[in-house]
């Protein structure tokens, strides 16, 4: 890490577009240390990993919130299309910080960026959180480990198999350190669970359903003004040159197959992910995905309403994933079944809940919390409790699952080569970036 500048010694606008380049051009990757102070709450010098939000909508906050009340973390930077967007971030930053000081004046500076990349070239900036629509994610990713950050990535990882390849790829590469933001990994109850299955407390596992939830619909909408501040174009970026419309973009973008997965990418990034962590299938995938469902018929809005994929693995497990039933994820085992949530935890028999772990037994990490973790990561350089190849191979499923179901066709998989034999559903494992964006 390097020395906070002060407002002064900010570079200009010019320099840092000239200076961005060049960072993303950089093979070579500055190692880490530690080289900050900081005067926090109780006025104790404090070593901080400074902090930048690519994307301020709803999670990018919440995130960025997280960050804040964490010791080991200052947000120095904020960066959205939408100048609403970035300056509600800016002063709630701000906001936040003052309450922290009390009575006390806040003496933070965070800055305002519309282009990420003027952001990354920023090299007092040692990590960003990426919280951007997912059509952004594998640009954004892909230049920030280029640019040496380390990067707090929200879920869906990626927008297409292809696109979660190249991200994984580049933070392999570039030694960087990633965290995806599937926190059920840092919640107890779900790692509970997990252990419980993994030491076969219901039997041998053949069977899971994760439950999601029904997708939406949207009525058809004239084309509109852009509002003002709001950058359109750079929104859609490499995803296709469109009319604005109102229901497109910001939060319901995950509706739409340009931009996201829908429900089954959305939740699917969660469930998936418990059912492989149990199963201890993290770093591999199913070999066959199969598919019905039901589509919206008019309006922008295409991604699934119900949907019902079956995702076969080499071991015989099947992992259902569905859009009818109570929320949550049950594993089905010979000798009982056990099922989680956000809510809650319960099994058949009810005496497997009791059960202890011993100490021979497989444990998952315990987490000091998932922002914490990233950040005592970013210290050891090991992997987080939810690392890209994870989240990447979580993700697959999912849009295996959409392009069963987009083609109606039972879509055989190679989790070793991440190819299929089927030439209509290749055509769906990447897509091409519009105009100038490539990875």
């Amino acid at each position: 890490m390097s020395t906070l500048r002060t407002v002064a010694q900010r570079p200009t606008r010019r320099a840092v577009l000239k200076g961005g380049a060049l960072a993303l051009a950089a093979n070579a990757v500055a190692p880490y240390a530690f080289a900050r102070s900081w005067k926090g709450r109780h006025d104790d010098p404090l070593e901080r990993v400074t902090v930048g939000i690519i994307g301020c909508g709803g999670m990018g906050r919440a995130n960025m919130n997280s960050f804040q009340y964490l010791p080991g973390a200052q947000v120095v930077a904020v960066c959205d299309v939408d100048a609403a967007h970035a300056e509600g971030a800016r002063s709630q930053a701000l906001a936040t910080y003052a309450n922290m000081r009390d009575s006390e004046p806040a003496t933070e500076t965070i800055d305002v960026f519309r282009d990420y990349r003027e952001l990354l070239a920023r090299t007092d900036i040692d990590a960003v959180v990426v919280a951007t629509p997912d059509h952004w994610h594998a640009l954004n990713v892909v230049h920030a480990v280029k640019a040496g950050k380390d990067v707090y990535g929200e879920k869906p990882l990626s927008l297409t198999i292809g696109q979660g390849r190249a991200m994984c790829d580049a933070v392999h590469d570039y030694g960087r350190v990633f965290q995806t933001g599937s926190q059920q990994r840092s919640d107890s109850r779900f790692r509970r669970a997990c252990e419980l299955v993994r030491n076969g407390r219901i039997g041998e596992v053949r069977r899971v359903t994760c439950v999601l939830h029904e997708g939406s619909e949207a009525r058809p909408t004239e084309v509109a003004a852009v509002p003002d501040g709001f950058d359109y174009d750079m929104w859609l970026g490499p995803a296709p040159a469109v009319p604005y419309l109102p229901n497109r973009t910001h939060y319901v973008f995950r509706h739409q197959y340009d931009y996201s997965g829908g429900i089954v990418t959305d939740w699917g990034a969660h469930h998936i992910d418990i059912a492989h962590w149990a199963l201890g299938l993290e770093e591999t995938g199913p070999v066959e995905v199969s598919a019905t469902g039901t589509f919206p018929t008019d309006g922008p809005w295409n991604a699934p309403l119900t949907y019902d994929i079956t995702a076969k693995y080499a071991n015989g497990v099947e992992i259902e994933i569905v859009s009818s039933g109570e929320n949550g994820i049950t594993f089905h085992g010979s000798e009982g079944t056990l099922f989680v949530s956000r809510g809650r935890i319960d099994a058949d028999p009810a005496g497997v809940l009791e059960s202890e772990i011993g100490p021979t037994e497989h444990r998952y990490p315990i987490s000091p919390g998932h922002h914490t973790d990233f950040l005592e990561r970013m210290k050891d350089r090991r992997d987080c409790i939810a690392p890209i190849e994870h989240a990447h191979r979580t993700i697959t499923v999912a849009h295996l699952g959409n392009i069963a179901l987009r083609t109606g066709r039972t879509v055989p998989w190679d989790p070793d080569t991440e190819t299929t034999s089927d030439p209509v559903a290749a055509r769906l494992v990447d897509r091409v970036l519009r105009g100038e964006w490539s990875l």
